[in-house]
């Protein structure tokens, strides 16, 4: 009967069974589909990321053209002969010095300042414990969500009765204080163990001490993401100065440049895009600088998308 099994062919066969190496679950479909994920998300980011130089080499391409081949049909992505005189002219025949001393001056200044009450007041509401502080921060960062436009015009007509329309100190004090700074801060002090300041209050540490000499030298992440965030947003600030500089002296970089395209047909673009690499320079050394700095920040202050 073929359905009985001896017990010596039973035995035979378990033991056959048992000496036989195991069989490892190799996987191999599950680590194609990991490594052609792989490759399909290295792809994407190939595209994502030549779909952002293409904008970036266009404008240093062009700071290279003569002005009548700036936008030649067909488009001429490489000048048929380099240009170097747009950055020469750019420095000798228009008011660039100036336009970059007033947004360095404007932006180092509000970076220092929104550092500064965007680290002490996230020192507040972080440690500090009082009534209706959560309600208080909760309405705070709502300011984010109101668009500057909705209420520049009110801000516009209480700065001019203050006489400070048309000098800089209308920006630096409009961008002094700002609520995602004041975010970004506290969401990294709360990283922070609360230990570390119980034990400077047992030592007779001020809570002024605790935020000056822990807080602040423990926070350089979180301090390199503002400064980086804030000094590119006032670099780059345009509508700011439109409304409030008129003088053509406290004019920004931004405002300069402008003036080289008048209207459509009279528009010097070869002056433009050398004075638009030239304002990239601070901008991409300020971020090489604390681009460590930068991205530990952002991964710990729970802003990582």
């Amino acid at each position: 009967m073929s359905a009985i099994t001896e017990p010596a062919t039973l035995q035979r066969s378990l033991q056959d069974l048992a000496e036989r190496p195991p069989q490892r679950d190799t996987g191999a479909p599950r680590h194609g589909v990991r490594r052609l994920a792989r490759v399909l998300g290295y792809v994407a980011l190939a595209i994502a990321a030549f779909a952002l130089l293409v904008p970036f080499f266009w404008m240093v391409s062009s700071s290279l053209k003569p002005a009548n081949e700036v936008f030649s049909v067909p488009v001429k992505w490489l000048p048929e002969t380099w240009d170097f005189s747009n950055y020469v002219n750019i420095w000798t025949h228009s008011n660039i010095l100036v336009w970059i001393r007033n947004t360095l001056v404007l932006a180092v200044t509000v970076t220092i300042l929104q550092v500064f009450t965007g680290s002490f007041a996230a020192y507040g509401f972080a440690r500090i414990t009082f009534r209706g502080r959560d309600v208080l921060f909760l309405a705070y960062i709502a300011t984010i969500a109101v668009p500057w436009q909705s209420y520049m015009i009110p801000q516009f007509i209480m700065l001019s009765k203050m006489h400070l329309a048309n000098t800089l100190w209308a920006i630096i004090l409009l961008q002094a204080f700002s609520a995602f700074g004041v975010f970004l801060m506290k969401q990294y002090y709360e990283t922070i163990p609360e230990e570390l300041s119980e034990a400077a209050r047992i030592d007779g540490l001020s809570e002024y001490g605790i935020w000056w000499r822990i807080m602040v030298p423990l926070s350089v992440p979180a301090i390199a993401s503002l400064t980086l965030l804030t000094f590119v947003t006032v670099w780059n600030d345009y509508l700011g100065p439109l409304i409030y500089l008129r003088n053509p002296d406290l004019w920004t970089l931004q405002l300069g440049l402008q003036t080289f395209v008048s209207n459509q047909y009279a528009a010097n673009y070869g002056l433009m895009f050398a004075g638009l690499v030239i304002s990239v320079v601070p901008i991409a050394v300020v971020f090489l600088l604390g681009q460590k700095y930068f991205i530990e920040g952002i991964a710990t202050s729970g802003l990582k998308g």
